[in-house]
This record gives structure tokens, sequence and C-alpha cells, in this order.
């Protein structure tokens, strides 16, 4: 699988059909949320996923700069419909990679459902916040720098 990389306005309409398809599988079906899932800042975000040969999205998440936040890239919507494979890190650091090479991030920001905290804590994140309720599910707000101490700029 290739990572797709488009702005809103790329997505064909098909891969914005699975994008949203994912999306909702995950965060309002299985995680019984019944909360709009589509919240308006798909629009000025990069959105990073892979496809499987069926066509269906396996990972996804998307990438936008914090508006009251200069220098700083939001990660949000972490998804992936294909578990125990490691698609979900792969994406990760594909976000990660492309907020920091591609959009220059100084640091990066995300909000973490707390059960999966230990997954973002892999690529670098660190708890910022006390827990707080986003839609019904307790959430804590998470960040890293651009770069960590131990990575070199790539070029």
């Amino acid at each position: 699988m290739d990572l797709i990389t488009k702005t809103f306005p790329e997505l064909s309409a098909e891969e914005l059909y699975e994008i949203l398809r994912a999306r909702e599988a995950v965060f309002i079906v299985e995680q019984n949320c019944p909360y709009p899932e589509a919240d308006g800042k798909d629009y000025g975000a990069v959105h990073l996923f892979y496809r499987g040969e069926d066509g269906r999205v396996k990972a996804y998440l998307r990438v936008y700069p914090k508006s009251d936040e200069p220098g700083t890239v939001q990660i949000g919507r972490v998804v992936t419909t294909e578990r125990g494979v490691g698609l979900g890190q792969r994406i990760l650091q594909d976000g990660v990679a492309y907020a920091v090479g591609r959009m220059g991030a100084e640091s990066l920001y995300l909000e973490a459902q707390v059960y999966v905290v230990g997954f973002y804590e892999k690529e670098g994140f660190t708890v910022s916040s006390g827990e707080f309720l986003e839609d019904g599910i307790p959430h804590v707000q998470m960040r890293r720098p651009g770069r960590l101490p131990d990575q070199s700029p790539q070029s």
C-alpha cells in the first residue's frame, strides 16, 4: 500500500466517501458515539491515508495548522480499520513526518482518547492536560516538539 496525501479539493468523491465511511465506522458506530463526525476542519486539512486493494481506507489521519498557535500543526481523526498489523503506527509516523517536513511544524498537538495515550507516547507525544470529555469520551491533550532531540533535520 502506498501513502496517499491530498488536500480537500484534491480528494475524489470516492476517496472522500471512503474516508468518511472509515471514520464513521470507528468513531460513531464502533465507539457508540452519536455525535457529528464532519466538523468542518476537513476543508483546511491535508488528508493522509492508505487504501486496500478493495478501495477501502485502511488507515487515515488529517493534519492542519492549529489556528490559535502559529508553528503548531494539529493531528486528528487517526483511524485504522485493519487492526494488529501496524498501520496505526505507520500512519501516525507518516503524519508526524508530513507535519514537520512539509508543513514546517515546530510543535505538534492532538487530542487523544485516554485509552490510547500509550500509542501516541511511542511517537514522542506527552500528556499536556487533565482529562476532559469530548463527545462523552475521556480525552487528554498531547504535545510534542516537531523534531525530537535525537532527530536530525531531514533534507
